[in-house]
């Protein structure tokens, strides 16, 4: 096979945190590809960049399913979770999960997250662009620890 022309590379360390990425990019790579690529580096970004600032996402992750509880994918069901983001116990939540100075970050994480828990999305993805595109892979799963088989 003929070497790329051009290439995109995404490369971060940080601390124990490593990453890399590289697409090579031919005559026949399609834009759509480019794009499926850049939205993995960018859930690649968004995963680690709130917890590298002391933000606890599953507090507000945890806020985001009681806001969201029970709702279906509507505009009306989102409305009304937004609107529940300026509740006092929601409010309490944001400012015991990050210092006063990151509140407004962590607000972005906790809106962005009741978003996505309806089910939209506020930006391109590797999830939606493999729906649009069936060429294209569906992310992968994060390597874990599986969870332990419970006896009944």
């Amino acid at each position: 096979m003929d070497e790329p022309d051009q290439y995109i590379d995404f490369m971060a360390k940080y601390k124990d945190w490593i990453s890399i990425k590289r697409l090579g990019i031919r005559e026949d790579t399609r834009p759509e590809e480019v794009v499926h690529y850049l939205a993995g580096v960018r859930s690649t970004i968004d995963v680690k960049s709130y917890p590298m600032l002391a933000i606890k996402t599953s507090m507000l992750d945890e806020q985001a399913a009681k806001v969201c509880l029970g709702s279906k994918k509507n505009y009306q069901s989102l409305s009304a979770a937004i609107a529940k983001l300026s509740d006092p116990d929601t409010k309490k939540v944001v400012s015991e999960s990050c210092s006063k100075e990151l509140t407004p970050l962590a607000e972005i994480y906790l809106l962005s997250k009741v978003v996505t828990t309806i089910g939209y999305d506020t930006s391109i993805n590797q999830t939606v662009m493999s729906k649009v595109f069936p060429g294209l892979k569906p992310p992968k799963k994060p390597l874990g620890r599986k969870g332990k088989k419970t006896e009944e």
